[in-house]
């Protein structure tokens, strides 16, 4: 049968020289494409994968390879010192169970770590809540109280979900372990699968009867206010972790915890990046020209700000300190960023535009009166008009 095998580094498509690694990542891969339990009936796939097992069990193997380079498919057809095997193949002792374990537990479900996983301990799950705060309370923080569904131990069974006066027994399927190995035997040995008892559930133990306060969950869920501290400086998106508030733990683990996630509500004026808060603040002309103080509102409060005559619409100041605190070191701070806008007055009494164009006449950007109308008449002088007027003169 030898002489019909093909190469084994063809097999596995890799070259001669190819390291250990190269090797199981080409098995790893070629495995997962013809894996049986990926391809269910379809025996050409079987074959493949058979064949591939073969090729990666010898050149996975330091000492078999090197017989395999010296004496090729012959070493192990019972030639050139080779031991005779299943097809002519000597496994010699390898066990395939680890091989699949190792390179495709994570996909079919089989793996050392799942043998050797037991009934012990196991920590609750997390409960995720959401909570909304207003812009200031996420700055400054704040106390909230939030109404959770919480589980605890039943009362009426202290928590084995036995009616009173039985007790739990043990599984009779796991024997206690919470778990079962089903064995089968296939072309490349004897494969086990450990999966979660049925019967059980993976808690290793079997109610007869069930406590009616909890229907044999051991629990009793019911609402409760938790305190919920808010921390200065917390941002849009982020959460709170409040320990041993999730999901009873199994087995006697612990309990998960409550993760609060934060919604900051958007501000009116003010925007926030990081620990800097943004904003604009309107002044008029006659501040932008002459400087002075204005009034900016920070999260603070209103602070006076002076600025230099001869402002111009968009300049951006720098409030220090100003912005929101660190999550770290409540003692430092952002700043607030101020962009001032020149704004333009919509509704005017005659007196003040009066006085808007003698300011303009003042400083120079308004013609005189009367000179408008003679511009304007000058404007509308057609060709004729000017033709008249070089023969008047």
């Amino acid at each position: 049968m030898a002489e019909t095998k093909r190469d084994y580094y063809e097999v596995l498509g890799v070259d001669k020289n190819a390291d250990a690694a190269a090797i199981k990542k080409a098995y790893r891969a070629l495995g997962k494409k013809y894996h049986p339990d990926a391809n269910p009936g379809d025996k050409e796939a079987e074959a493949k994968f058979k064949e591939l097992s073969e090729a990666y069990a010898v050149l996975s193997d330091p000492d078999k390879r090197s017989k395999y380079d010296q004496f090729g498919h012959a070493a192990f057809d019972g030639g050139a010192g080779g031991a005779g095997g299943y097809g002519g193949f000597d496994f010699g002792g390898m066990d395939f169970t680890d091989i699949f374990g190792d390179i495709f537990g994570d996909m079919f479900g089989g793996g050392r770590s799942r043998r050797s996983a037991y009934n012990g301990p196991m920590q609750g799950a997390n409960i995720r809540k959401g909570i909304r705060i207003t812009f200031e309370e996420a700055v400054f923080g704040c106390e909230k109280e939030l109404e959770v569904v919480i589980k605890d131990p039943c009362k009426t069974c202290n928590g084995s979900g036995a009616k009173p006066g039985t007790a739990p027994e043990t599984c009779p399927k796991c024997g206690g372990r919470g778990q079962v190995v089903y064995t089968q035997q296939s072309f490349f040995g004897t494969v086990q699968n450990v999966q979660t008892c049925p019967d059980c559930h993976g808690s290793g133990k079997i109610v007869r009867e069930k406590c009616s306060d909890c229907a044999g969950t051991g629990y009793v869920a019911s609402k409760k206010k938790i305190a919920v501290t808010i921390p200065a400086g917390i941002d849009n998106g982020q959460s709170i972790r409040i320990r041993d508030k999730g999901e009873p733990g199994t087995n006697g683990g612990p309990r998960g915890d409550l993760l609060v996630e934060v919604t900051v509500s958007r501000h009116p004026i003010f925007g926030r990046q990081d620990m800097h808060i943004f904003s604009t603040a309107p002044i008029s002309f006659a501040q932008a020209a002459l400087g002075g103080d204005v009034r900016i509102k920070t999260v603070d409060g209103d602070v006076l700000y002076t600025i230099a005559p001869g402002t111009k619409t968009d300049t951006k100041v720098r409030l220090r300190g100003k912005g929101v605190p660190s999550l770290r070191d409540k003692k430092v701070r952002g700043d607030h960023y101020v962009t001032l806008v020149i704004q333009t007055p919509e509704h005017l009494s005659a007196e003040a535009k009066e006085a808007l164009r003698k300011f303009d006449e003042l400083t120079g950007n308004t013609l005189k009166q009367g000179e408008n109308a003679e511009q304007e008449k000058k404007k509308k002088k057609g060709f004729m008009d000017k033709v008249k007027e070089a023969f008047e003169d």
